[in-house]
């Protein structure tokens, strides 16, 4: 697994790449999601860690399943 930086940066550029794709501001998400701008920011700039409340916030906002936030997280170990 990638260093928390590397983890918490590439968690935010998902779930911003999700953001738009759904047409949805990041004023408005956070207004979803009762957050605050800024911390929306942070979020998608990989600066603060997400509580797992704040992950299913987010997932039921964007009207996706939660494992979507996490794409390319996971990789599958070859068979021995």
């Amino acid at each position: 697994m990638d260093n928390k930086e590397e983890v918490l940066k590439k968690f935010g550029q998902q779930l911003k790449r999700i953001r738009e794709s759904k047409g949805i501001t990041a004023a408005e998400l956070a207004r979803l999601t009762f957050m605050d701008r800024p911390h929306m920011t942070r979020l998608e700039k990989g600066g603060t860690n997400p509580t797992l409340t704040t992950l299913i916030k987010l997932a039921d906002a964007l009207d996706i399943e939660l494992i979507e936030l996490f794409e390319g997280y996971f990789h599958k170990k070859a068979k021995r």
